[in-house]
Order: structure tokens, then C-alpha cells, then sequence
């Protein structure tokens, strides 16, 4: 059992025994160009084998791995409490031998750098940067002794514990190694990133210097200068005023020190040192295959490497493998999930689409490449992107802009069409029997094939289902008629908006006309949610139950209450109708109503306390009547106008128009939900008999495996556990990624931005989608399953999608940080009648729960105007 091995001993495969940064070290001193500073690794068997001899810390360490992540208190108590513990362990003989042994052959006398190195740290998934501490200018072999006991115990900071919870990683298996380094007296240090840590651009360099050691830069005690390197060539340069640095003290340790007036605006390192150090950057990539996070320091004479690690918060780049450059667009903002999708999901959705679709980081990108290589077609998408997201089509504009990214061909030769992801269809009539006639061939379509799955199961099962996605879900989705029915909506909207606006000066105008339209099937849900109320709201037994409620599996319970029997039901219908619907519809892995009707009591409870029996009834005539008003009085105005008739007969039309399709937009995703969730019920059938023949571990495994490989693993009854295991940890890493709008090849993410001067100072742009201005109290709401709202307030979320529309009955406004005209949270705020503001660049973060605000959803913006 090796206690110390020394660096030259070490590479990037031997994480379990030296820990992350050890490894990597290690791996670094096997680069040509790349200057280490010598030292040696405490390995993990070290560690093992001093808490080997304290009975209490396994007790500590399984209660610790019981703690919620958000349990503040708990975690720095016993974090605390097993830190001591380490910290004072008796470091035995041969491990304290071993140490001291590899100390004295680097020169007792010397200074040196001590510095934590765990098991989970610096890896691919996850960096754990700045979890665990580092002692600099260590000096003598008690010292030395001392600080690797405090490293060990720095396992167990309350930031590490708390990562650790989060990320899914078993407090148990991990492991502490330590490197002792000779401390390298820096003239100056720093980080150096080979992507943008702000645009996750892989084709920039970014180096960040200040005076000193690089403790002072780390740990934010000053300001550094940046420089930006692209293609060998220097593109930006911010020198800061650095007013201190860290230097070692004589007798060891480090204090902080005042720069001089006259030195404090020098350039940290010349620009042929920037040109150097990015190379070197380069260099260090190109051996681990990917970007880094690297520290660096100088001492006057050449660059020193005292670690590398990969960069984890860059968004994953999807695989073209054409070498070419591309350009990808957002599904997820489009379809209202920018949520991390399971594999099973992604595929799904890919074999769903028509689209050119790739997927990076859980989530899934259309690949708009081909529909913008001739400035022509490249314009109109984003002319027609923008309408819906304003942000994406500016971020769009943004890389069409430059007009070199993508190669241009000349416009005779690109076949891509100049309508987003589709051409334009042809016009149809006014006409409510051809709404009709779709809905009841999307329901014959659903019957035919729930009887037709049967009781498949096997091979056969997997091929069913491929073939009705490709087939028959696809021709229902993507029905012609169907399509000219929804943009005949749209275009009529954009037509009474545009014309009302010249004609009488109302900015958008449709809005109230599209109060209460008829067959909006997510709308008509809000709604059924509140009849339930009103079954349940006599019955206060029920009421109560419902209040206790903890766990799916309330339903049995509740009947055995006076008037329970009537609540079961009443929930029980509402779900046979709805109960396939849920948060994150479009991934076919999300639990459902039905698989999770405890999702509906908070919602159920608002409405029986919030509301009088016959709300949604009321409600929907309400919003028809001011439908009808506002039509009236629009028409009477035009009237006044020269040509007021010819004008008045055609806007009559186009309320007619958008009266009699726009409740449509909504039911094709209602109709393919219904279909994913009778795939879904049958492919979980057919994981619990694989579970039961020993080839899954559980069934939510078939979730982590792609369509393509779940029927491979049918076939074969095969599973690669290990491969279930990556994906599992992929997906964790993914769920903390936010997508970008827009995404480049080079790793580039545009977020877009408001080009408007029209908002207030200090106000939220965002895109205007359904009229009027409410105040109110914002509720910012992650999670469905926790809102708990009252009348008036204003609902603040980052995406709303039809799971979201029982909460629209009961609040005055929204504002959301992601949606489009014609995205689900806009339509049924216009339904609804509530002024409503999506596309809000970090609502939930910059609008605090509880501060009153004002949403101008007339003019697209909204107003913090108190604290909480």
C-alpha cells in the first residue's frame, strides 16, 4: 500500500488514488512545454488508512448522506462536527513516515504549496472548484503534517458537503488525496480558460492576471486584467487597477500587501506573454481533449502549471461531424421545456419532428444551417423567428451579421426554405367543421392505435411504436389542413393587429378578441379544474384530507370521507380527460397527472379557497362577453371612419377568422401527449418484464437509453449497466445548464437583447403578448406542486406549458422568462384575459417572491415597484 507517490508517478487515470487534482497534475508533467512544480501526492490509501481508526465517522457519514441539500443548519452542524473529527485524528506511523520521508528528499527547508485533492473533484462532470482548501508557503515537517490533516479534513467543508448532496455523489465514496508542490514565488498569477466563461465561445482564450500570488485573484480580493485571444491574436484587453497582492511571509503563510499608486494600472503580463501563455493554453487542451480551467504563475523567468481542470459549465456542443461551421436554434424555447431531456425523451421528439434536430446537454437543437446559407433565406428566418422570440431572432441577426460563419451559396443553389422549418401553406376558408373534421380524425387515430397496441410486447412492441410515430402520429401532427388552420389564426391576428392599430391606434387589439374562444383544449382544462373545486369545496372532510395529503396514493383514502366518494370521482374524470398532460410534456420520461394526480392538490386547494362555486362557467362567459363588447365597439368605430364600412365588413371577418381557429393551436400537442402516454404505459410494461428477467435494474432505466438502443436491449434482453450509470450522471450535470437561444458550433451561445427605447428606466423589457396592465404581487414559482397563489397575484416563472394553465385561473398577470406569441403561456393569457410579458431575461432571479410589480403586457415590459 502506497502512502506517496511522487507526481512523475502519477497520471490522469489514477483519480481514485491521488484524487482529481493529483491525477491531472501528474498528467501534466507528462507534457512537452508544460513546467510543473515538483512535489509529491498523499494518496487516498493514506487518508483510508488514518480515518480507518475512528468507529464514529461511517455513524456521521450515513446521516450526513440522509440531509436534504437545502437544510442549511443540519449540514454546517455536522459537517462541522466530522471536520473536527478528521482534523484531529493520529496521523499513524507509517503514513507520517512516508510523508516526511518524501518531504526531505524535496528539501526540508523549503516552502511549499498544500493542497486538497478529492476523489470527486476536477473530473469531467464535475469540477468541485474552490470546495476543498490549499495552504501556500508551508514551511517545516510538523507544518507540512499539519496541513495535509486540515486537507483531509476539508473534505468536509459545508460547501463541499452541500455540493456533493446536489450533485448526486455518495459522501461515502469519497476520498481525499494531497498534493505538497514547491511553492513557486510568483511575480504574477492567474487563470487561463482555452473557452469564453461568459459566451462558451471554444475559438476565444480568456486570461485573467494580477500581481502576486494567485490566492489574491481566486479568492476575489482583487481586480485582474483580462485579455481575450482568438486565432493567435489578441481581440480585447481590460488592464484593472489592482490596489493589493498576496505575497509569503518569512516564517510561512501569506499577507496581503499594498501595490504602489504608481505600479497599480501596469499591464500584468506583455502582450507577447498573453500570445505565450495562450499557446501554452492550447497546448494543455489539446493533450486532455477538451477545454480547461487552468492556474498559472510566473515567476519572472518562465510560466509555471499548477493545475488544469476541465471547464464543466460550458454548454455541450452538438456533433456535426462535417467539419463545417453551424448554427442551431433552440427547441426547448420554442416548445416550452428548456429543461434537461432524458435520452429516451430526445429521441422521441427527434423521431417525432421534421426538423433537423441535434441534441447537446439534454436538450435539442434544429440545425438552421442550410436555411440560412443565402443572406435572403438567412434574413427571413430570423425575421420570422424574431416575431415569435424577439431574443432569438436577434441573437440570430447576431451571427448572420458577421457573414462569414456560414458559407454562402448562391441563392439558385440552396433548396432550404425561407418560412422557419417549413413553407408558408396555402390560404382556407372560415369554416369550423374543418376544426371539427380534424379533431375527430386526430381522436379516430387514438382509438385505433391504443387498440392496436393491444398487449404487444417485445421486439413487435418497439417496432409498433416506431412506425405509428413515423407514420401515423406524424401525418395527425403535421396535417396540412391543420397547419393552414393554425397560421389562417395567426396571420388573422397579425392582420387585426396591424390594421387596428393603423386605423384606430388600439396596440393589440386581438387580444380581447380572443377572450373565451371556443375548443381551446388547454384553456377549457383550467377551467375543468375549477368544477372540481366545486364538487370537492361542500365537503370539508375532503377538504382537510386533501390539505394532509403526502404522497400519489391519496385517492383510496380520500373515498373514505363523507363526500370523498364524490371528490375521487370528480378527480378521476378530470384525469381520464387531462391526466396525460404534466410539466415538461414534450419528454416522454416526465411523470404524468395520472402517474402524479398529488401534482393537482395545491391547485385544487387554491381554487376551493380562492373561488365561489360556478367560477369556471362563469369565467368563460365573462371573457365571451367582453370578447363580443369589445367586437362592437371596434366595428361601431370603423364605421365612423371614411370607407368605415368596407373597413368594419373586414375586420368583422378577421375576428370571425381568428374566433373560429385559433382554439385549435392548441390540440395538437394535446393529441400527441395522449399518444406519448399510451407509448409510454406499454414501453414501462415492457421495462418491469425486463426488470423481472434481470436485465434492468428498475424500469425508469429504459428512460436513460435511446429509442434506437431500448430496442436493441429488448431484442438482445442486454443491458450496459455502466453505460445507464454515465447517462445517469450526465443528466445531472445537464439538469444545471441553462440552454442558450442560440448556439454555434465554436460552443458560442447568444442570448439576443431588446434593441427598444420605448421602455422605462429600470424597467424588464420583454415581448408584449396579451394586453392591459395589472400591479400586483409577484409569485415566482419554480415547481407546479408548490404554488401557492391568491387572487391578484402575479405568477413569475420561467416557462410556462399547458401543465401550467389550472394556476392562469387564478392570477391577475404573468411574466415568464421564455415565450413567443404564440407559445401556451401567451394564448391562454389572452384567453383569459391577462396581461401577460414572456421572454423577460432573468425574471426569476432579478423579480424577488413577494415584491409588487407592474406588467404593461400593452407595451412588453415590467416594473418592480416595492420591496417584499
Amino acid at each position: 500500500m502506497a502512502y506517496v507517490l511522487g507526481l512523475d508517478e502519477v497520471d490522469r487515470n489514477q483519480v481514485a488514488i491521488v484524487g482529481g487534482k493529483g491525477a491531472n497534475l501528474g498528467e501534466l508533467t507528462r507534457i512537452d512545454g508544460v513546467e510543473v512544480p515538483d512535489g509529491f501526492c498523499v494518496t487516498t490509501d493514506a487518508f483510508a488508512q488514518t480515518v480507518a481508526g475512528e468507529p464514529l465517522l461511517d455513524d456521521r457519514l450515513d446521516e450526513l448522506s440522509r440531509l436534504d441539500p437545502g437544510d442549511r443548519a443540519a449540514i454546517s452542524v455536522l459537517s462541522a462536527q466530522l471536520r473536527g473529527m478528521v482534523e484531529e485524528l493520529v496521523v499513524p506511523d507509517a503514513v507520517s513516515a512516508a510523508i516526511l520521508a518524501a518531504h526531505a528528499r524535496l528539501g526540508a527547508e523549503g516552502a511549499y504549496a498544500v493542497r486538497s485533492s478529492a476523489t470527486a473533484e476536477d473530473l469531467p462532470g464535475a469540477s468541485f472548484a474552490g470546495q476543498q482548501d490549499t495552504f501556500l508557503n508551508v514551511v517545516g515537517s510538523a507544518a507540512i503534517l499539519a496541513q495535509v490533516r486540515r486537507c483531509w479534513g476539508s473534505l468536509f467543508t459545508e460547501r463541499a458537503v452541500t455540493y456533493r448532496l446536489r450533485n448526486g455523489f455518495d459522501q461515502r465514496k469519497i476520498r481525499m488525496g494531497v498534493v505538497v508542490q514547491r511553492m513557486v514565488f510568483a511575480r504574477a498569477a492567474g487563470i487561463l480558460m482555452t473557452a469564453d466563461p461568459v459566451t462558451s465561445d471554444r475559438t476565444v482564450v480568456s486570461i485573467d492576471a494580477g500581481f502576486g500570488l494567485g490566492e489574491a485573484l481566486v479568492s476575489g480580493l482583487v481586480d485582474a486584467d483580462v485579455y481575450r485571444v482568438r486565432d493567435d491574436r489578441i481581440t480585447d484587453k481590460v488592464i484593472a487597477t489592482k490596489k493589493v497582492r498576496v505575497e509569503p511571509t518569512p516564517n510561512g503563510g501569506t499577507q496581503v500587501c499594498e501595490i504602489s499608486g504608481g505600479h497599480r494600472n501596469e499591464q500584468v503580463l506583455s502582450d507577447a506573454q498573453v500570445l505565450r501563455l495562450a499557446r501554452l493554453g492550447r497546448r494543455i487542451e489539446a493533450h486532455f481533449g477538451g477545454p480547461q480551467d487552468i492556474e498559472w504563475c510566473s515567476d519572472g523567468a518562465d510560466f509555471r502549471v499548477v493545475q488544469s481542470r476541465p471547464i464543466t459549465t460550458l454548454f455541450p456542443i452538438p456533433v456535426a461531424g462535417d467539419g463545417e461551421n453551424h448554427v442551431y436554434v433552440s427547441v426547448g424555447h420554442q416548445q416550452m421545456m428548456t429543461d434537461a431531456m432524458k435520452p429516451l425523451g430526445i429521441s422521441v421528439w427527434q423521431l417525432t419532428s421534421n426538423a433537423p434536430m441535434r441534441d447537446a446537454g439534454g436538450r435539442l437543437f434544429v440545425d438552421v444551417t442550410a436555411m440560412v446559407s443565402t443572406p435572403a433565406k438567412g434574413a427571413a428566418l430570423a425575421a420570422g423567428l424574431g416575431k415569435s422570440d424577439p431574443l432569438m431572432g436577434d441573437a440570430l441577426r447576431t451571427v448572420l451579421d458577421r457573414g462569414d460563419f456560414v458559407r454562402q451559396l448562391p441563392e439558385k443553389d440552396s433548396g432550404a426554405p425561407v418560412a422557419p422549418f417549413g413553407a408558408t401553406p396555402a390560404p382556407i376558408e372560415t369554416d369550423p367543421a374543418i376544426v371539427a373534421a380534424l379533431i375527430a380524425q386526430s381522436e379516430a387515430s387514438l382509438a385505433t392505435m391504443k387498440h392496436d397496441i393491444g398487449d404487444l410486447s417485445g421486439p413487435a412492441l418497439l417496432d409498433f411504436i416506431r412506425t405509428d410515430i413515423e407514420q401515423e402520429l406524424r401525418r395527425v401532427l403535421f396535417a396540412p389542413r391543420g397547419l393552414q388552420v393554425i397560421m389562417a389564426a395567426m396571420e388573422a391576428t397579425e392582420w387585426l393587429n396591424d390594421r387596428l392599430r393603423e386605423w384606430l391606434g388600439d396596440k393589440n387589439a386581438a387580444d380581447v378578441l380572443t377572450q373565451s374562444i371556443p375548443g381551446n383544449v388547454t384553456s377549457e382544462m383550467g377551467l375543468a379544474l375549477l368544477d372540481v373545486a366545486d364538487v370537492i369545496r361542500p365537503h370539508p372532510q375532503a377538504v382537510a384530507y386533501l390539505q394532509r395529503v403526502d404522497g400519489d396514493d391519496f385517492l383510496d383514502g380520500l373515498a373514505e370521507h363523507p363526500g370523498g366518494g364524490d371528490a375521487r370521482a370528480a378527480i378521476e374524470n378530470f384525469l381520464d380527460e387531462y391526466g396525460m398532460r404534466c410539466t415538461g410534456e414534450i419528454d416522454i420520461t416526465r411523470p404524468r397527472w395520472s402517474e402524479s394526480p398529488a401534482t393537482l392538490v395545491p391547485t385544487i386547494l387554491g381554487n376551493i379557497k380562492n373561488f365561489e362555486p360556478g367560477e369556471g362557467r362563469r369565467r368563460f362567459e365573462d371573457g365571451l362577453r367582453e370578447a363580443e363588447l369589445a367586437e362592437q365597439q371596434i366595428l361601431r368605430r370603423l364605421r365612423a371612419l371614411p370607407a368605415g364600412e368596407r373597413k368594419a365588413a373586414e375586420t368583422a371577418r378577421m375576428i370571425e377568422r381568428v374566433r373560429t381557429f385559433s382554439g385549435y393551436r392548441e390540440y395538437p400537442k394535446y393529441g400527441m401527449v395522449s399518444r406519448y402516454f399510451v407509448y409510454k404505459q406499454a414501453l414501462l410494461r415492457e421495462a418491469a418484464r425486463l426488470v423481472r428477467a434481470g436485465v434492468l435494474r428498475e424500469p425508469g432505466d429504459i428512460f436513460f437509453l435511446r429509442f434506437d438502443e431500448l430496442a436493441e436491449v429488448v431484442r438482445t434482453h442486454q443491458a450496459d449497466e455502466e453505460l445507464l450509470d454515465e447517462r445517469k450522471v450526465a443528466f445531472r450535470a445537464y439538469r444545471s445548464l441553462t440552454a442558450p437561444r442560440v448556439l454555434t458550433s465554436d460552443g458560442e451561445m447568444l442570448a439576443g437583447a431588446y434593441r427598444r427605447e420605448d421602455v422605462p428606466a429600470g424597467a424588464l423589457p420583454g415581448l408584449a403578448v396579451s394586453a392591459g396592465t395589472i400591479e400586483g404581487r409577484a409569485r415566482v414559482i419554480a415547481d407546479i406542486a408548490r404554488a401557492d397563489l391568491e387572487s391578484g397575484d402575479i405568477l413569475v416563472t420561467a416557462y410556462t406549458d399547458p401543465s401550467w394553465t389550472p394556476l392562469f385561473v387564478g392570477i391577475a398577470g404573468l411574466v415568464t422568462e421564455v415565450g413567443g406569441l404564440m407559445t401556451h403561456g401567451a394564448v391562454i393569457a389572452r384567453e383569459y384575459g391577462l396581461p401577460a410579458v414572456v421572454g423577460v431575461e432573468h425574471a426569476t432571479e432579478l423579480i424577488r417572491d413577494g415584491q409588487r410589480i407592474r406588467v404593461n403586457g400593452t407595451d412588453g415590459y415590467v416594473e418592480i415597484l416595492s420591496e417584499s
